[in-house]
């Protein structure tokens, strides 16, 4: 059979390039390998950071497991972001002030944050401070509630970051109406009390104190999205400036306790506060009252909004 020259000139070329694939096959796998990005099982790509390179950038939170975020910028490229107790989390300051603080457990998604921080050994960003709006984070809640029942056009969605941003835009607007609702971010569901009490004039934890707040560690170690709040108090006896310092002692010993012998994390800890004899629960005229009212309380609260979030995103 006769092969023309286009024929010839054809095979040639298709030789060459496979020739050519061949050559480029090792080079194409060590690039693969050296990529700085990992795949998700979303099909979208997570931006590794080199250990110790220092990074800032802007983006909404899209998911979150424990500690660890996922934040797209605009973008629309995917961070891998992990909070520890150096994390400075607060709102953006204002002329000569500074923004108010907030526990790691009101990060929602759709949240638009500012963060700075480091890469790690694992491609993470490990952050140093988080700054936000406090009109990001109202939106942020209403648009959490809105898009909740709607989760799997959620997911057709996650691609789009421009959509994202609208979702967020059109919330603020709403913000005005929904000011009842939002403006009650405190709102939490107490899981867990115990009252540890205390001798008089003291501030030292008895055996029995730490076997309770030893129960209580345990019960604080399984939960997700809590935070602990710490409250002193004393009897009636002695100056009222005295019993506030007692008070304050008293409920510091605790926190003291908490962290070192269990580990738990200080973010999770609103600022203990001391209320002297003020808020007293039993009749001060006797011993047997004066002895329940030199106690602390300690309660596990578990943010409402943020374990319905938890929730809704196991599945």
């Amino acid at each position: 059979m006769r092969i023309n020259t286009a024929t010839k000139f054809r095979l040639n070329k298709t030789i060459w390039g496979l020739a050519l694939m061949l050559a480029l096959t090792p080079l194409v796998s060590a690039q693969i390998t050296a990529t700085q990005t990992v795949q998700t099982s979303s099909n979208r790509t997570i931006q590794s950071i080199p250990n110790g390179a220092k990074l800032k950038f802007k983006g909404v939170v899209i998911a979150r497991e424990g500690d660890i975020f996922r934040i797209r910028d605009r973008n629309r490229t995917d961070y891998q972001v992990l909070i520890t107790d150096r994390t400075s989390v607060k709102t953006h300051g204002g002329f000569l002030r500074s923004g108010k603080k907030y526990p790691v457990t009101d990060i929602l998604r759709g949240l638009i944050v500012e963060v700075e921080g480091r890469g790690d050994s694992q491609g993470q960003l490990v952050a140093e401070k988080i700054r936000f709006d406090e009109s990001d984070m109202r939106a942020a809640i209403t648009s959490d509630t809105r898009v909740t029942p709607v989760e799997e056009n959620q997911q057709r969605m996650a691609g789009q970051m421009d959509e994202l941003y609208a979702v967020a835009a059109e919330a603020r607007t709403e913000a005005a109406a929904a000011n009842t609702r939002i403006d009650n971010l405190d709102e939490v569901d107490v899981q867990e009390t115990v009252a540890v009490t205390f001798r008089v004039n003291s501030a030292v934890l008895s055996p029995e104190a730490k076997q309770q707040l030893d129960d209580f560690a345990a019960k604080a170690s399984t939960a997700k999205a809590y935070t602990i709040e710490v409250a002193g108090h004393t009897d009636s006896t002695g100056s009222e400036a005295k019993n506030f310092r007692l008070s304050r002692a008293r409920a510091d010993a605790v926190v003291q306790y908490l962290a070192v012998n269990h580990k738990l994390p200080l973010r999770r800890f609103i600022t203990p506060m001391g209320y002297g004899k003020t808020e007293a629960v039993a009749d001060n005229t006797t011993p047997t009252g004066r002895a329940q009212n030199r106690r602390v309380e300690v309660k596990l609260l578990l943010n409402r909004g943020m374990s319905q979030t938890s929730s809704t995103a196991k599945p």
